[in-house]
């Protein structure tokens, strides 16, 4: 996870740059972070907006070296946190070399993807659209809904599976065609750049989202509090805020049962991470409308970004 080996020179002819990955809420783009980057890096679950923080992933070939930018979905919000989220993935926008346009196959385009696309237009880095999730179409379907999301904007389109990985080999060819000439960013080794803290927090977030449903996913954050290296095992001690006492009791669980089964999921997910055993301590504390207010948002880790 972290940079040891030194960052070689580019050979000649050399490609790398940043790209973000970009659409509205729920289209998949975690799941295809995943997949270009050949392992997981970003939480992925069935509730929308998953994802909360810009997270970078790094894949490096023989010709070339990708920092992907997997962003919140771009939504209307409803809170501050919202407000936080789709500003930054906004902003985003303005700093890449290229930008992956991620739509939803299953679906005809709506007015959320036209938004998104509305914003695409603007920008000055090139823009292709990924067309995910096709496998969930006949095959004799496909290219009318390409057809149908072709009409948002004047950019090439791949359809492909970022569940199979159908056609996500095309889509990265086409990616690395459009990114300048550059040098190595990171050493060829690294596949993200946040700290081991904070991917072990989305971790233990992502199986809140898989177990609880309703208000309680989206009312959820995780810090991690401490975390002690011993000979042959890590410790590693969490707490899950939520916003009412209403939302810790389904955490928890009844007899703490819920939460004993988010510990073991995410425990293993964490060891997965590290290649070491993890002792996982989860507590949950409440913290009324954290997502409403400006300074609890910032010691959570959610601050708007600068341009």
């Amino acid at each position: 996870m972290e940079a040891i080996a030194s960052i070689p020179v580019a050979p000649a002819g050399f490609r790398s740059g940043f790209v973000a990955l970009v659409g509205r809420p729920n289209v998949g783009k975690s799941t295809l972070f995943n997949h270009l980057l050949g392992q997981k890096v970003a939480i992925t679950s069935p509730v929308a907006q998953t994802t909360r923080n810009r997270l970078r992933g790094i894949l490096t070939t023989a010709t070339a070296q990708f920092i992907f930018v997997d962003t919140p979905g771009i939504h209307k919000p409803h809170h501050r946190l919202g407000e936080v989220l789709v500003h930054n993935a906004k902003g985003v926008l303005k700093r890449v070399d290229a930008i992956v346009f991620v739509v939803d196959a299953a679906s005809p385009p709506g007015r959320g993807d036209r938004y998104v696309a509305d914003l695409l237009t603007t920008t000055p880095a090139p823009v292709l659209m990924a067309i995910n999730k096709i496998d969930l179409l006949p095959p004799e379907a496909r290219e009318q809904r390409q057809q149908d999301y072709q009409t948002l904007g004047p950019w090439p389109a791949y359809p492909c599976s970022a569940l199979t990985g159908e056609g996500v080999g095309l889509l990265q060819s086409a990616i690395a065609a459009q990114l300048p000439l550059g040098p190595y960013y990171y050493p060829p080794d690294m596949v993200t750049d946040q700290p081991e803290r904070f991917i072990m927090a989305e971790l233990i977030r992502e199986q809140i989202l898989h177990h609880t449903r309703e208000e309680v996913p989206h009312s959820v954050a995780v810090t991690i509090e401490q975390v002690q290296q011993e000979r042959n095992l890590t410790r590693v001690h969490a707490v899950i805020y939520v916003e009412r006492p209403t939302q810790k009791a389904i955490i928890i669980g009844q007899g703490g049962q819920l939460l004993k089964q988010i510990g073991t999921a995410a425990r293993q997910e964490i060891e997965t991470l590290i290649g070491g055993k993890i002792y996982l301590e989860l507590f949950v504390k409440v913290r009324p409308r954290w997502r409403q207010d400006r300074l609890r948002l910032a010691e959570l880790g959610y601050r708007i970004e600068k341009d």
